[in-house]
């Protein structure tokens, strides 16, 4: 009889690590990670939670399916539409502003941008998009649906596609804002600078990357709701992109239903956080592609399920991951072979992180390798498209674990911002 050389690997694969972690307590959620980043402000990047059981009302297996997949839920509708107001109030006055660091940074940048705007009665100018790279800008309407985000905050406030000629950016007061900034923050600290200055340029910076909600925060601006969730989308020839590959994805799931994980692993940023333990027994900061092949067997996932990864080249590191789940794929296995040269040759990375986010939120099982901002707002899109399925890894000590067990806190206790949004 011959012997299946992916089966033995697997085989030795998983002996090593019922050894690793025999020693070992089942571990709850990634727990109270703070830890600095480098960039404008210190971020405090965190996983919270713990293990906690699932009630039957909030996911459901999906009937027909092999392994632990779970329905969607699309029981939430937006909270916000009855609570805006009817027409847009607009001064002489600019605001202007820049996305920057990829979408799971622009979905606040938005946000904070059009509160800012909004409760000064002042008009917002669309932001150009600058990369990690000096030189790297591009377009709003490179990446995003310019006038769908005019049209769907049209009853809040006026949106202006570029800045008047006469108007100098030089001329401009840059105001520092906290995100998740506040009406009462901007009406004691950004107003008196605007009545001063007539224009100003805002720069958000992140004190934390934490959307949790909590009984401080009150209730959830109707507007901030609106821009966060309601008006940034994929420009058409973009989102064609982006379809296609979900749709590639799932045709190579036709086993599974049609349905794939996707998992946020990328092998220069786990180099970088160098992974370790939290302190917690059993718990660590991150997760390698070894780890999360181990955690996704041991909750029931099949050989032949599919794996996206936001990782953008192939890596040997990750062969061990191929080993196990053989339909494994970035994004040049899976993107049109036409249109390769613009979005993965391109000198910009934007693109691709574009990509890598909104596949993200479209998947069946979202799985995050890596704390951070991408996480938290994967997150927030997947409760506003009904996705609740966002299982955060950890290293389970017995031979199988149930996957209702590892669904993020963001959904488990219900405490992310956007359930201040859809109800």
């Amino acid at each position: 009889m011959g012997v299946d050389l992916r089966q033995v690997v697997a085989g030795i694969l998983t002996i090593t690590m019922f050894v690793m972690l025999g020693q070992m307590l089942h571990r709850d959620y990634y727990d109270s990670l703070q830890e600095k980043a480098q960039g404008d402000a210190a971020h405090d990047m965190e996983f919270e939670g713990s293990r906690v059981s699932v009630k039957d009302s909030l996911l459901g297996a999906a009937e027909g399916s092999k392994g632990p997949w779970m329905d969607d839920n699309n029981d939430l509708n937006p909270c916000w539409p009855t609570l805006l107001s009817d027409e847009a109030v607009s001064s002489k006055g600019y605001v202007t502003f820049s996305l920057t660091n990829g979408p799971e940074y622009h979905i606040s940048q938005i946000t904070d941008a059009v509160m800012v705007t909004k409760h000064l009665g002042a008009t917002l100018v669309l932001p150009d998009i600058r990369g990690s790279k000096p030189g790297d800008e591009s377009n709003f309407e490179d990446i995003y649906d310019a006038d769908k985000l005019i049209k769907s905050l049209e009853n809040v406030i006026k949106v202006v596609k570029q800045l008047p000629e006469q108007v100098s950016l030089r001329d401009m007061a840059i105001v520092k804002v906290p995100t998740r900034v506040t009406k009462d923050y901007i009406k004691e600290n950004i107003d008196p600078i605007f009545k001063s200055k007539g224009n100003i340029r805002v720069a958000t910076y992140f004190p934390s990357v934490n959307l949790r909600r909590s009984s401080q925060d009150g209730e959830t601006d109707p507007v901030a709701c609106l821009a966060m969730f309601g008006s940034l989308e994929l420009q058409p020839a973009l989102n064609a992109v982006v379809e296609s590959m979900v749709e590639r994805l799932r045709t190579h799931s036709r086993k599974s239903g049609g349905r794939f994980i996707a998992v946020d692993l990328r092998v220069d940023v786990l180099d970088k956080k160098n992974c370790h333990s939290t302190g917690v027994v059993g718990s660590k900061t991150c997760y390698n592609a070894q780890e999360i092949a181990v955690f996704l067997r041991k909750l029931g996932f099949a050989g032949d399920t599919t794996i996206y990864l936001t990782q953008p080249r192939w890596d040997s590191s990750l062969n061990i991951l191929k080993d196990i789940f053989p339909k494994t794929f970035t994004k040049e296995a899976i993107m049109p072979a036409s249109k390769k040269s613009k979005y993965l040759e391109s000198e910009s990375s934007e693109y691709e992180n574009v990509i890598d986010f909104y596949i993200s939120s479209r998947s069946d099982v979202f799985v995050p390798a890596i704390s951070g901002l991408f996480y938290a707002n994967i997150v927030g899109k997947r409760i506003a498209l009904g996705k609740p399925q966002v299982l955060v890894p950890a290293e389970i000590s017995e031979t199988s674990g149930l996957a209702t067990d590892f669904i993020s806190p963001y959904i488990s206790k219900k405490n992310h911002l956007a359930y201040s949004c859809f109800c």
